[in-house]
């Protein structure tokens, strides 16, 4: 009985561990509220050369929406994809769609699951910024909260994989306010 159990607890972060292996990644890591962490991922917007891709669920942090507003107006192919609760409580909370629309940043509504909970920027596909983080002045000032930038193209490829895949299932979001309005 010892022996089953021994191999089960050895064999369970095997199973459940990531298939990727990155021995010469750089990365940093961020923690609020005692570490601005919204300057960094505004720092990473900043460097892009060719693309950011965001997926978002909670997004209010005006330095990081101007920093993507300025990367498309630099040229930098800007793509969000947003949970659909930034439509239904679009009332009730800040919203930046009608911003992002204003600068003609593409964005559309991840509408299938119950909760688009990511909170994911691939930058120049070599970029990973992803944790615990929204993408709010709360995350910032009030929370504690995560963030990890991470750069490798290989993982990032992984997010990029999973990011287009949200955006084939993604609405418009018109569509997403004749569906939920």
């Amino acid at each position: 009985m010892k022996r089953i159990i021994f191999i089960v607890f050895f064999t369970i972060p095997f199973i459940c561990s990531a298939d990727i292996f990155l021995p010469n990644t750089y990365y940093q890591i961020c923690f609020t509220p005692d570490t601005n962490c919204t300057a960094k991922i505004v720092g990473a917007i900043k460097k892009a050369k060719r693309s950011i891709l965001v997926q978002a669920y909670s997004f209010t942090s005006r330095p990081i929406i101007k920093a993507l507003a300025l990367a498309k107006y630099r040229g930098i192919d800007v793509r969000i994809l947003l949970d659909k609760s930034l439509i239904i409580n679009g009332s009730q909370y800040y919203s930046p769609i009608p911003y992002f629309q204003k600068q003609n940043i593409w964005i559309r509504i991840d509408y299938l699951p119950v909760v688009a909970h990511n909170k994911v920027m691939i930058i120049d596909d070599n970029t990973v910024i992803t944790g615990s983080f929204n993408f709010t002045r709360a995350a910032q000032r009030d929370n504690t909260e995560n963030v990890l930038i991470i750069h490798d193209s290989k993982l990032a490829r992984k997010y990029t994989d999973n990011w287009y895949e949200r955006a084939k299932q993604s609405i418009s979001v018109q569509e997403a306010i004749k569906r939920l309005l």
